[in-house]
């Protein structure tokens, strides 16, 4: 046959070659199948890719287990269908029926023969998994706690059981820097001290992907309080880029304290992840912490975090508190860049406030405002006039004002009196709006103060006094944002 016929000979064999148009074929059929049992499949767009992927003359099949395996908790029978075997699982009203959907690469010929040999897995990998959940369930989730101790996290850093035992303690020293209540931090302590204790289980042994999952069952089965349970589960979230996010404080700080511990103590033992290889998720750990403090808008200081987790490492950590604090800048770089601000307005940011990713974010979106108004450029010109002139290597002196001998100085004093007011008159820590607003008001004075005074005058108290007067416009904008990353500075 010539090449042209290739795609028509193909599809003569059901072989459908365009992945779109196998994915819709797939999506449709098993919506189908599902809604014959008066169910639907539960959405999962990445598992409906890789059967797509798996297979390239698609044929879906509907088959069924005892409906007594659905004592089971949901969240293992998911599990084990999806990632033991790709089923899509399904469920009506969110409850799971006993029912799952398959797709064979083949046609339909002899298709109940391969139903029931799917069947016959389905039903043996539930019953592994109902013995394991029951040989569980005969132990209280704190008792698997001490088992941690032989589960090795890293040579130098000790076992899971010290790793645990360092999250409950930075949890809480975390919670105080987060402001949480009395309730929230009893329920966040007790969730540190429990967090890690499935990872002992049977079930989370089998099937590691249901941590947090499998504390957050065994807790309630347990008789510990609901948010506690919740906190166990939810201290491992976001579990992917666009992953949920903890609903709780409780969980946040337990995931705060987890992902820090473990950034500061590898840091420290030399293990920091390079180009080709991050067997930690290091990576990963850190846009965790971005990601937790920006969905929920926290001001959080990364490096006082940092500090009080390398206090808790059985090695010396504290000069790697700089390297995991650049680690964590460079992932909030990232994801400003992703969010669609400009890159000069992500380094204008992060050159100030890098240490706090909620602020940065915040900084980077009323800056971005400010650099596309109109009258921007002079916004910028009279800030960068004033700051270009000032020698790197000299520090400024305070101003005199009893030293000034022209009315541009005093005035532009003056006008530096308001600003200074007006930005320590914030309730909060002042932003960019703040800054700016402050400072705009001063334009009119700095142009009149380097239109009347030669700044580098020969006599140097003169000279030393000016440049102080201009040093104080410059520090206006400390700790807020760094103008002189900016294009056009």
């Amino acid at each position: 046959p010539e090449a042209g016929a290739y795609e028509s000979l193909l599809a003569e064999h059901r072989v459908v070659i365009d992945p779109g148009e196998r994915r819709d074929l797939v999506a449709a059929d098993v919506q189908r199948l599902a809604a014959e049992v008066g169910g639907e499949v539960l959405d999962d767009t990445e598992l409906l890719a890789e059967i797509v992927n798996l297979v390239e003359c698609p044929t879906a099949f509907l088959g069924e287990f005892e409906p007594e395996f659905l004592q089971l908790p949901q969240p293992v029978l998911i599990a084990v269908m999806k990632k033991q075997q790709r089923y899509l699982p399904v469920a009506k009203d969110g409850t799971l029926l006993p029912y799952f959907v398959g797709v064979r690469n083949g046609a339909a010929a002899n298709l109940e023969l391969v139903i029931e040999g799917n069947q016959h897995v389905i039903r043996a990998r539930f019953a592994d998994a109902s013995y394991f959940v029951r040989q569980d369930r005969d132990r209280a989730l704190s008792e698997f706690r001490v088992q941690l101790g032989r589960l090795a996290f890293q040579q130098h850093l000790g076992s899971m059981l010290e790793k645990s035992e360092r999250i409950e303690k930075l949890t809480d020293k975390l919670a105080a820097l987060l402001g949480l209540d009395a309730s929230e931090c009893e329920t966040a302590l007790r969730a540190a001290h429990l967090a890690k204790a499935d990872l002992a289980t049977g079930m989370v042994v089998e099937m590691t992907a249901l941590q947090g999952v499998m504390g957050r069952e065994y807790a309630l089965a347990a008789g510990e309080p609901a948010e506690v349970a919740r906190a166990i589960e939810e201290h491992y979230w976001p579990l992917g880029a666009d992953g949920n996010l903890p609903q709780r404080l409780a969980g946040l700080t337990i995931g705060l304290a987890d992902r820090l511990d473990s950034l500061i103590g590898l840091f420290a033992v030399g293990l920091a992840p390079t180009g080709a290889a991050d067997p930690f998720g290091q990576r990963r750990a850190a846009l965790g912490v971005v990601q937790l403090l920006l969905g929920r808008e926290l001001d959080f200081d990364v490096r006082s975090g940092l500090e009080a987790a390398a206090a808790l490492q059985p090695v010396d950590a504290d000069a790697s508190v700089d390297q995991a604090a650049d680690f964590l800048a460079r992932r909030l770089r990232g994801v400003l860049r992703e969010h669609g601000y400009r890159p000069d307005v992500v380094e204008a940011t992060l050159a100030a406030q890098s240490g706090n990713p909620w602020r940065a974010q915040q900084a980077a979106e009323q800056l971005s405002a400010w650099v596309s108004r109109s009258d921007w450029q002079p916004t910028l010109n009279a800030y960068a006039r004033c700051v270009r002139i000032l020698p790197d290597d000299v520090p400024a002196a305070a101003p005199e004002p009893n030293l000034f001998n022209s009315d541009a100085e005093r005035e532009l004093w003056m006008a530096l009196q308001v600003a200074q007011s007006s930005l320590a008159a914030t309730s909060a820590a002042p932003g960019v709006d703040d800054f700016l607003a402050a400072f705009k008001p001063t334009i009119p004075a700095i142009t009149r103060f380097f239109d009347a005074v030669l700044v580098m005058d020969e006599d140097t108290a003169v000279r030393s006094n000016r440049l102080g007067l201009l040093h104080c416009v410059a520090v206006l904008a400390d700790r807020i944002v760094d103008l002189s990353k900016l294009e056009g500075f």
